[in-house]
């Protein structure tokens, strides 16, 4: 399983209008493939919308999206709205959650982390160890290391019924010494976030 995150940055004043375009052609989109998650950013980068599609393999990928370019009301009219476009492959760990539709939100925080070269085996052994207990607080959406993209990267998503939810959790997880997991300053080179919310048609709420 793989999971392209598609994030295209928008003209100020045009996130309304583009969800409406764009969820009117997913309609006859999603009869060849459907969306993990579409969200819109609230804190951080702003003026973005990240869809989130998956695919078996990179062959399937292609399939797919060729298939999908022969429908007249696909790619959605959003052209003139759209500022620049970005695309990464996403390959889960193995012990990441799949995304699946459902209510786990509304408030979902990516997070996205460089890492040292070579240090990405040692983060994810790290990882599994203290994960178990730090989903108890609040679920892990998907994790996982960019393999087409920014290169030493990886991506983790959490959901949160609030932004007070979300402070409380992440001081309860480190006050009980949950998490993070030991050596982020060993082993990463930046660190980023934003938080975001789904749009009506997403299949994560």
């Amino acid at each position: 399983m793989i999971y392209e995150i598609r994030t295209y940055s928008l003209v100020v004043g045009s996130l309304a209008e583009v969800e409406k375009r764009f969820g009117e052609a997913y309609e006859c989109r999603k009869k060849h493939s459907k969306l993990a998650a579409f969200w819109h950013t609230e804190i951080g980068p702003l003026n973005e919308i990240i869809h989130v599609w998956p695919y078996q393999d990179l062959g399937e990928r292609a399939r797919i999206r060729a298939e999908a370019a022969k429908e007249p009301n696909w790619p959605p009219k959003i052209a003139d709205f759209v500022r620049s476009m970005h695309s990464e492959i996403l390959i889960p760990f193995p012990f990441s959650p799949f995304l699946a539709p459902g209510k786990i939100g509304p408030i979902y925080e990516m997070r996205m982390y460089t890492f040292r070269l070579g240090k990405l085996p040692d983060m994810m052994k790290s990882w599994e160890g203290k994960l178990p207990e730090r989903i108890k607080l609040s679920p892990l959406v998907v994790a996982g290391n960019v393999d087409l993209g920014e290169a030493n990267r990886f991506i983790h998503i959490w959901a949160y019924n609030s932004l007070d939810q979300r402070a409380a959790v992440r001081a309860q997880a480190a006050q009980r010494g949950l998490w993070p997991p030991g050596g982020g300053a060993e082993r990463l080179l930046t660190m980023a976030n934003k938080i975001m919310m789904p749009s009506a048609f997403s299949p994560m709420q």
